[in-house]
């Protein structure tokens, strides 16, 4: 008897797999559920895990939540410096994982940051991006790598760069467009690098806390590990996603 109850619930999910868009089969290996993309790509999603992939799914949730539609930022926030390390070689990695060197975020942290930007450039600063929005299947390359999920999300739980709802950022001078001495360069995968650590020299000390001070002020907490990475407070609220920059 218990035998066939789980049978039975192990077809009813896989028919309920069989109705999601782009689903192709359950790998038997990793148990896995895999899609088809919008691209020619074939990515194993991990079964359980909602992801939004298409852009009908994407779409369809924009109209009913306008908060969360991905943003552009520097159409929304012009003074923005950007410096898309993932876009080109001068990275971790020595290559490039996107295809564009854009940043994006839901529209609900992008406001926030522009907050964030309006009130620097008050006092002669501003914000440099490295990174922001991040798709899934990004997501797995970069693990693939680091395979050390306090410097990087596993494919497991996804990362809050996939919910669009992570920045990774820095301060500049406006004057001149000059980085603010900060503890490590970015994505740095040292000690260093962790948001409480101490000593720090006077100057990369204060820059530090006047980042971390002005991003939690306008709705953001910082990650304990990296400097640079900051998530919004309601990530929680916003799904995972695998939309391709070109596709937005």
């Amino acid at each position: 008897m218990l035998k066939h109850l789980i049978y039975c619930l192990l077809v009813c999910s896989l028919l309920i797999g069989f109705t999601r868009p782009g689903f192709s089969r359950i790998d038997p290996r990793s148990k896995t559920a895999v899609y088809k993309t919008t691209n020619t790509d074939t990515i194993a999603y991990p079964a359980g895990l909602r992801i939004i992939h298409t852009l009908k799914e994407y779409n369809s949730q924009v109209i009913q939540k306008p908060d969360h539609k991905l943003v552009e930022l520097v159409q929304l926030i012009p003074s923005l410096a950007l410096d898309i390390r993932y876009a080109g070689n001068n990275n971790f990695m020595h290559t490039a994982v996107y295809s564009s060197a854009r940043a994006f975020l839901v529209l609900a942290a992008a406001t926030k940051l522009q907050e964030v930007e309006e009130e620097l450039n008050l006092q002669g600063l501003g914000l440099i991006i490295y990174d922001a929005y991040r798709p899934y299947q990004v997501t797995l390359k970069i693990f693939d790598l680091v395979k050390d999920s306090d410097y990087a999300a596993s494919g497991k739980t996804g990362s809050r760069h996939n919910r669009g709802c992570a920045v990774d950022l820095a301060l500049v001078r406006k004057s001149d467009g000059k980085i603010l001495e900060m503890p490590t360069q970015f994505d740095s995968f040292s000690k260093i690098a962790h948001s409480d650590y101490l000593p720090l020299n006077e100057t990369a000390l204060k820059n530090r806390n006047l980042l971390k001070n002005i991003l939690e002020k306008h709705g953001f907490t910082e990650l304990k590990t990296e400097w640079w990475h900051f998530d919004f407070t309601k990530w929680k609220d916003f799904p995972l996603l695998d939309i391709r920059f070109e596709n937005l």
